[in-house]
């Protein structure tokens, strides 16, 4: 496997937040049938982008733009936050995202903790942080125990599940 992780350039964000939008879309479509709205509006991305230690990486597999990922670092306490990871609709299940998580934890070796959400009806997203890349599911968001950084207009809003990993 020809693998590489690299920043994201300006010339690739179009392509690279049309991927990131279509494969968020189609795993909440494989959810909800009825599904009428867009799950990952192009300002949601642009926000994690801009957000102070945002550092936006794709994932190159024989020469082509396969995944990736916009992670947010923050160098004083290494509590590191991953905001959004992708894999290309129609390339999952060949190890891609396994292989961006773990070029991740590679190049951010200093990370003490990890930390990311995902919805409750993401089983693929559950899977793949707990057994695949060794999260543990710490919190769960609900209307009785909200996140505020979390839109409420967001499907599945009030149901969430935090994820941390604990680096050694």
């Amino acid at each position: 496997m020809n693998f590489k992780l690299l920043t994201v350039e300006q010339k690739d964000l179009i392509e690279y937040k049309k991927d990131m939008q279509e494969a968020f879309q189609k795993a909440a479509e494989s959810e909800f049938y009825d599904l009428d709205a867009e799950i990952l509006p192009e300002e949601d991305i642009n926000h994690s982008l801009k957000t102070k230690g945002s550092i936006a990486y794709k994932a190159i597999l024989d020469d082509k733009m396969v995944g990736g990922a916009i992670i947010i670092i923050d160098e004083k306490t290494q509590h590191n936050h991953l905001d959004f990871l992708y894999v290309k609709y129609g390339t999952q299940n060949y190890g891609v995202g396994q292989a961006i998580w773990k070029e991740i934890e590679k190049i951010h070796s200093k990370t003490k903790i990890w930390e990311t959400v995902t919805p409750y009806f993401e089983k693929r997203n559950i899977h793949f942080y707990v057994n695949r890349c060794g999260f543990h599911i710490v919190e769960f968001y609900n209307p009785q125990h909200k996140d505020s950084n979390i839109p409420e207009d967001m499907i599945g809003g009030d149901y969430f599940f935090r994820f941390e990993k604990k680096m050694k």
